[in-house]
Order: structure tokens, then sequence, then C-alpha cells
């Protein structure tokens, strides 16, 4: 009996010991960014993202993993998983009260971002101990403050700023509609030809929300207030006519939607459909790089606006290596790193980084990259710019397009 009693105190001691092993990020934080990083060296920080994108892949892979470690020994490890299995994942950790977790760093925003936060699943506030954070982003810019609608408090990083466009084949489709009339005339008389992901998709739930901001004529009224539905759920009834309208001369009559932008991006690859569509103006380089897309994919918004937002990246409550995670992503928001993406070579992504807080050989280096054919001219995607809806509006459109549209 005295022996299992000294077993059981060892276990205890142990677990206790595991515990001090793993300090909470607001201790880490008040250590000099030196001492953060010497410990983040010969480290494996584990980097779980959506991994639908083979562009997005491929700057993860060849670009930020070999210069990481070269930069600071550490060894990045992409784990693809969507983003609410991530979400998913912890919350289901938590309730375990698991305290190593195997994820250091999640890529996610909006709806994500506020389950996240308000599960406790994050680490806390660390943004403003980024050195390259203070150095080269403007702090109080209401893009990084905010996550469609959710105050972000400093527990997320900006990694990127994307904007909604559609992507065409020219040899299919002559001009482009500019308004969603348009576009509903073009589906009429080319049947079969256009379609659109589920509502549970990311990019089909923003494509549904352009086409709510269309319907209410003043997207103001939807942008700049939480969501009330009983008011909205009127506004909405020209967006279900719309929708119900257009299902018959969808891509397989409607009775089946790609269930993710990578099914869209098949069949428009395949050339099944003539048009796809998504975040980042300018996604599509890398794909007809690689013979994905056809060499004659051009892109265009509609009149009544483009929604675009900002991504992030955070660090989990129960990461076992917070000073690596702080590491790597101070790193990714470097300017080196940010230049890198905003290449069409991979990623083609825009960037967050403020260009006066630049050196002037950095601000010409960003000015001169080419991102393509493809992508839209700067001025016409911000003149078309329109701010995300609060993230309760994800949700709704998802709930109410399955009974407006599917089971109907």
């Amino acid at each position: 009996m005295k022996r299992f009693f000294i077993v059981v105190f060892i276990l205890i001691l142990a677990a206790c010991t595991q515990k001090e092993t793993t300090p909470s990020l607001e201790n880490i934080t008040e250590h000099t960014w030196s001492d953060i990083e010497k410990t983040a060296a010969s480290s494996e920080v584990r980097l779980y993202m959506w991994g639908g994108d083979e562009g997005i892949n491929q700057y993860i892979d060849e670009w930020l993993k070999p210069n990481l470690k070269e930069t600071h020994n550490i060894t990045l490890e992409r784990v693809p998983m969507a983003t609410e299995e991530i979400s998913q994942k912890l919350q289901t950790e938590k309730q375990a009260g698991e305290q190593d977790g195997a994820i250091d760093i999640i890529w996610l925003n909006g709806e994500n971002f506020k389950n996240a936060k308000n599960n406790d699943l994050l680490a806390g506030s660390f943004v403003n101990q980024l050195p390259n954070f203070i150095d080269y982003y403007q702090s109080d810019d209401p893009a990084f403050t905010t996550d469609f609608g959710t105050s972000v408090d400093g527990m997320e990083a900006p990694w990127g700023k994307v904007q909604f466009v559609f992507h065409y084949d020219r040899e299919k489709l002559d001009h482009p509609p500019s308004s969603f009339e348009e576009l509903r005339a073009w589906i009429e008389d080319h049947p079969g030809e256009f379609t659109y992901p589920a509502a549970a998709d990311f990019t089909g739930n923003a494509f549904l929300r352009h086409l709510l901001y269309d319907q209410v004529k003043d997207p103001s009224t939807i942008y700049d207030e939480p969501l009330q539905e009983e008011e909205i759920s009127e506004k909405a009834n020209g967006m279900w006519e719309y929708l119900n309208t257009i299902k018959p001369n969808l891509w397989r009559s409607g009775n089946h939607y790609p269930n993710s932008l990578t099914e869209l991006d098949r069949l428009y690859g395949e050339g099944e459909v003539a048009m796809t569509m998504g975040y980042n103006e300018a996604r599509a380089e890398s794909l007809i790089e690689e013979g994905v897309f056809p060499e004659t994919t051009e892109s265009f918004v509609m009149d009544s606006g483009s929604i675009g937002n900002t991504h992030f990246l955070s660090i989990p409550y129960n990461s076992t290596n917070k000073e690596g995670a702080l590491t790597a992503i101070n790193y990714m928001l470097s300017p080196d790193a940010q230049l890198a993406k905003l290449k069409p070579d991979y990623w083609g992504e825009n960037t967050p980084i403020s260009f006066e807080k630049l050196s002037d050989t950095q601000q010409e280096e960003f000015e001169n990259v080419k991102r393509g054919k493809s992508v839209l001219d700067q001025q016409e995607l911000e003149e078309s710019f329109l701010p995300e809806a609060d993230a309760s509006y994800v949700d709704w459109i998802e709930d109410q397009w399955f009974n407006e549209i599917i089971q109907k």
C-alpha cells in the first residue's frame, strides 16, 4: 500500500512539473524578445490551417518552411484541416481538460475566431509584443482591431488581406456581368454553366452575402450593425427569390451544389462551368501557371461591390510551444515573408503591411511586384471594397439557405 501511494505521488508530481514546463502566454511575453527566440530555437511548430489551395500550400512548404528553418532554426509542420474541425478539436480538448495540445498556430478569422474567443480556446493577447507588428503595421487599423465585428483584443495577428472576385473564361464569356441582374440573365441564356458552393462553405457563404448586400441596396445597414433576425429576414426575401429563380438553370439543375471551393475550381478547370469565385484577387495566377485553370482566365467584381477582409494567425490555449509560435508568427509578418507571399509564384495574396513604415528600398520591392494578368487593378479593387458583416450572419445565412433553397 505504501508503494502505491508513492507511485501516485510521483505521478501527481510529474503532472505538476509538466504544467510548469508549459507556462502561460502572459508569463512568456514578460520575457525579452531575444529570450523568446532563444527558447524557440531548435523547436517544432505545428501550424493547423485550411489546405484546399495548392498555391498557399506551396508558399508554406517551399518558401516559409525552409526560410523559417534558416533564420530561426524552427521546424514548421503544416497540418491541413478545415478550420471548423480545428475549432471542434480545441473545444473537445478544452472540455477534457487537455493542457498539452497538438496545435501551436491556427489560421482563422470570422465566425471561427468569434467561437474560439468566446469559448476561451485561445492563449490570450500577444500581437502587441511582436516586433514586426510594432515596426511594420498600423496597430490601430480597424481591420486589425475587429474581425467580422468581433473585437480582436490582441489575440490574433494580421497575416493577409483578401478581396472577393469572380473568375471567368473569356473564351466562353466575352463580357462578364456587372450586376446580379446581368448574371441572372446570363445564367438563363447558358443553363448548366454556373453554380456556387453550398452555404456551409466559406466561399459559398460569401457569394450569398454579396447577393444580400445587393438586395438590400444599402449594405451599410448590414455591415455596420449586428444581426437582427426579424429585420433582416424581411430584407432577405429578394435574395431567396433570386436564388430559387436561377436554381433550375444552374449546373446539374441545382440538384447538387459544390461542397467546397476546391470542387467548384475543379468544375471550372475541367470546363463544366464558365465561372468560379473566391477570396484573394490573385489566386488564379498560380492555378493558370499549373494548368489547372485555362490561360484565358480573367477576373471581375460586381458594380455593387466586393467584400474584403483580413485573416489572422492565433495561438491555442494549450499550445506546448508558445515561444515557437510567437517567433514563427512574428517572422510570417516580416517584410520578407509578406513580399514573398505577395508574389504570384506561390500565393500572390495582398499584404496588410503598412507601406509607409517600410524603407524606400522595401517599398520599391513591393511596388515592383507584378501580380499577373488575371489580377484586377488595385484602384478598381479599392473602389469596390465592402466590409464584412458581423460573424453571426454566416451561420444565419447557412441555416436559412438550407431552409429556403434546399428544402424547397
